[in-house]
């Protein structure tokens, strides 16, 4: 390690490897990604193969068990006799080695003899037939029996037999054709009375063997499940009829599973990626034609991937010694490159050390270390010169520096000066204001009879009392001050969005008789919304002064609204609006579109700032003409 710091010429060679191994390597990997992603599709392909050569040989038993079913369905009618159906079941299983059972169960009373039950059931044990009378038991509520009434037409039913009343299962797991049998009817194109159900079964076992018949992969199987997701075939038998291929999964780490379950479910083809039990696998479906159900074929990646990994071993040894190799090689030829810089370093040491008055002779070579060598003479005369430069430079630069601090005490200063004033101004001219407003109200009360004279002066002191009180608590609101205490009293309340409205408006008229706001809203009297309602009070009757001002008084009209997450607040009018140079300034403080108006330029700034302080914001809507309209949008907080 000691030896590598050391020599250049290693940490060339290093640097090199450095910037050549992650390119090697980038481009190894890329190349085993595009194998092993190769590998994976031709086993995807293969295993497609697999499922389709496994749904051919399903579906041919199938077709046997469905075309027996059809063929031999008109002899119940014809030959309508208990001897005739148990002949007729036995027949059935004789001649069709892909049938493991059939039964024909009749409806109540067919044959009277034999009363409610009657079900004739013929089974291939072994090498044998079994044709008997079912003993008596309530058929009527199995699947196999009522699926097809249920649906008005044959149909592929899976169940476990339970109750086995020959005592001869089929391992317990079946899979039904059945058929309801209707008498003729004398009415074209309507059935007669049912008088039987039609059932042909197939051993899921032996189906099973069939659809596993070729295995590509050591770990690799099938299973099936039907429309809810219940396993019908697995090598786990402990899953079958008892488990769907949703019991487990975790909504959040499986979904792969549960994606799987619900494409095969619905029906539906295709091949993913899925990890079983842990172990990536790659699964190929496909729905079983004419059936509710669907088949899945499993192969495990550790099975797909094992003649990938073995190469990988063998490979990656090769990999490691051609780069040490590589390593080697290149370091004797960058320290023969680099010899001639030997000389240099000990000059450049000196330099380091601070001696800036040794000398660098000019080299006569053309190659990269001469130009390097005359490069370095040339610095240390720059430096030498430019030494003078800086420290002259950093002179000034500090005296700027000291000036700028100084400067910014000043502002400083200044700017809590203007808060103290603002402080002192407002408390100094609110307490006279409500005294004025105090009295002005008992001159009004008392003097209601002394004459309209008497009393248009007092409204008139009043009116004026409270155009004081709010350009003073307007212009406190925009102080240091003002902008802490609202933060600081920003509590939620919950406040009626139409109540709140109501009384802005009061506030208005009391202020401005002629003026007319009507209140247009879509939410209910009892909706309301978490917020500061003093502040949001103060935002909404901004814009309505602001709107009777500017306006005619007549056309101002209050919107309320709402989304799934806000609730909006519009004030519109039909005055003479504001042009497009003046849109950018309208929300800066003490800022006014006209100087001969009346107010502060605090209004709408307040206002704005009101509305974000609520989580809000307040907008001027570009794209109405007739006037101005302003959006105030506050969050509903759930």
């Amino acid at each position: 390690m000691i030896s590598i710091r050391k020599s250049l010429s290693s940490k060339l060679s290093l640097g090199i490897m450095l910037l050549a191994v992650p390119i090697f390597a980038l481009s190894m990997g890329i190349l085993f990604v595009q194998s092993r992603n190769h590998v994976k599709q031709e086993a995807l392909e293969h295993a497609n193969s697999v499922l389709n050569t496994s749904l051919q040989r399903v579906n041919r038993h199938f077709m046997a068990v469905e075309t027996a079913t059809n063929a031999n369905s008109w002899f119940v009618n014809m030959h309508l006799h208990p001897d005739s159906i148990l002949n007729l079941t036995h027949r059935i299983v004789q001649f069709n080695s892909h049938v493991d059972g059939c039964s024909v169960s009749m409806e109540p009373n067919v044959f009277p003899e034999y009363g409610r039950y009657f079900s004739a059931y013929t089974i291939r044990r072994n090498d044998s037939l079994i044709t008997v009378v079912e003993e008596e038991y309530e058929y009527f509520q199995k699947a196999w029996y009522y699926a097809p009434l249920k649906q008005g037409n044959a149909c592929w039913v899976n169940y476990y037999d339970e109750t086995d009343s020959l005592e001869v299962a089929l391992s317990g797991m079946i899979a039904s054709f059945s058929k309801p049998i209707y008498r003729p009817s004398a009415s074209p194109g309507k059935r007669g009375e049912l008088i039987a159900v039609m059932s042909t079964d197939l051993s899921l076992r032996n189906l099973s063997e069939v659809i596993t018949a070729e295995k590509p992969y050591p770990n690799s199987y099938f299973f099936m499940i039907d429309k809810e997701g219940y396993y019908y075939i697995h090598p786990d038998s402990a899953k079958l009829f008892h488990q769907t291929i949703f019991n487990g999964a975790a909504p959040r780490h499986q979904t792969d599973i549960i994606t799987l379950g619900y494409e095969m479910t619905a029906g539906n083809r295709g091949s993913m990626a899925v990890v079983i039990d842990d172990a990536p696998c790659l699964v190929c479906y496909r729905p079983l034609t004419g059936t509710p159900w669907s088949l899945a074929f499993i192969c495990p990646e550790s099975d797909v991937l094992r003649g990938y990994h073995k190469l990988t071993y063998i490979v990656i040894p090769l990999l490691i010694i051609g780069l040490f190799a590589i390593l080697l090689f290149s370091r004797r030829t960058v320290a023969h490159a680099i010899a001639p810089i030997g000389k240099l370093l000990e000059q450049t040491q000196i330099i380091a050390s601070g001696n800036y008055e040794v000398h660098i002779p000019r080299s006569q070579r053309k190659d990269a270390v001469g130009r390097l060598q005359n490069s370095f003479a040339t610095m240390l005369q720059s430096l030498n010169f430019h030494m003078g430069s800086v420290r002259y430079t950093a002179d000034v630069a500090k005296r700027k520096n000291e000036e700028l601090v100084q400067a910014t005490r000043l502002v400083e200063e200044a700017n809590r000066q203007k808060t103290t004033f603002l402080q002192n101004l407002s408390h100094q001219i609110r307490t006279p204001l409500n005294i004025v407003m105090g009295f002005a109200q008992v001159l009004r009360d008392t003097s209601a009879l002394a004459g309209e004279d008497t009393k248009s002066i007092t409204d008139t002191m009043k009116r004026n009392a409270k155009l004081l009180n709010r350009l003073v608590l307007m212009l406190f609101d925009s102080s240091d001050i003002g902008l802490s205490e609202e933060l600081n009293s920003l509590q939620q309340d919950m406040v009626p969005c139409n109540e709140l409205a109501r009384e802005v408006i009061d506030s208005i008229k009391q202020k401005y008789q002629t003026v007319n706001v009507c209140l247009k809203t879509e939410l209910p009297d009892d909706f309301c919304i978490q917020t500061n309602r003093t502040y949001l009070k103060r935002c909404l009757r901004e814009l309505l002064y602001n709107s009777a001002k500017h306006s005619d008084g007549q056309h101002t009209v209050l919107r309320m609204d709402m989304t799934d997450a806000s609730v909006r607040f519009i004030v519109e009018d039909t005055g003479k609006g504001i042009s497009e140079a003046d849109r950018d300034h309208i929300f800066k403080f003490f800022t006014k579109v006209d100087d001969l108006s009346e107010g502060l330029g605090l209004g709408l700034p307040l206002a704005k700032r009101h509305a974000q302080n609520l989580g809000g914001d307040l907008t001027l809507d570009t794209n109405y003409h007739d006037g101005c309209r302003f959006i105030v949008v506050l969050p509903i907080l759930h």
